[in-house]
């Protein structure tokens, strides 16, 4: 076996060298761990929600066919809420159905994305604490320590603490950041799509108001014809 051989066999191997990095992190590091895994979780429960939730906004043509032709639109999420809107008949039906969804669908998104944003502003702050945590232990040895090379590994130990917390805090962080801010854009687009449904099957009821109202007057008007000719029979 030749040299090169030998040095890549005795290289520790990426997981090996990540497992090392985290146990250098200290305590701080399984705290932004599990603040990464609630983070990564809640975000892509939004991006399913929204993509396979039937939340993702469509167009005002699409919205005008669905409102048109209530049938066409199957159950569920934006499709079902304009299809239920449409057929409500009153103003009053349509707001209500609007506000139904909003409590029903909208709401546990926000609620994810808040606890998306409070994960992203925790893991930096977690990762400063791991730096306190570790310059403290490096002041620490510095004043125990006579200067041997148990008091340099110590020293060493402290630091290392203290800068690879920093590193997974921001790591943490950058990305959820980034990550949010896509899905809460997501989300107030399918806002405004709610608010261009809303409106679009607010007119629909006015109109089918409108022709009730209209229908009724010509009722009554033939009502009121028929009234002199019965009573020219009887006499």
């Amino acid at each position: 076996m030749d040299d090169a051989t030998t040095n890549l066999v005795m290289q520790p191997s990426t997981l090996e060298r990540a497992l090392e990095i985290w146990n250098a992190g200290g305590p701080s590091m399984y705290a932004i761990g599990f603040v990464a895994l609630l983070m990564c979780a809640v975000g892509m429960n939004v991006l399913l929600t929204l993509a396979f939730g039937g939340l993702w906004p469509r167009s005002d043509r699409g919205l005008a066919r669905w409102v048109a032709s209530p049938a066409s639109a199957r159950h569920g999420g934006l499709r079902g809420l304009v299809r239920r809107a449409a057929t409500g008949g009153s103003r009053a039906a349509v707001d209500t159905t609007f506000d139904e969804f909003a409590t029903t669908s909208i709401e546990p998104v926000e609620r994810q994305l808040r606890i998306m944003r409070i994960c992203s502003n925790t893991a930096p702050l977690l990762g400063l604490f791991g730096t306190v945590t570790g310059m403290l232990a490096t002041f620490g040895a510095l004043a125990s320590g006579s200067g041997g090379e148990q008091t340099m590994g110590a020293i060493a130990k402290g630091i290392s603490e203290a800068l690879i917390t920093t590193e997974a805090g921001l790591v943490v962080a950058l990305p959820g950041v980034f990550f949010h801010y896509a899905l809460q854009q997501r989300l107030d687009a399918t806002l405004e799509c709610l608010d261009r449904a809303r409106l679009l099957c607010m007119r629909h009821a006015e109109a089918g108001t409108a022709d009730a109202a209209a229908d009724a007057d010509v009722d009554t008007h033939d009502d009121a014809d028929d009234e002199p000719l019965l009573a020219g029979e009887e006499g």
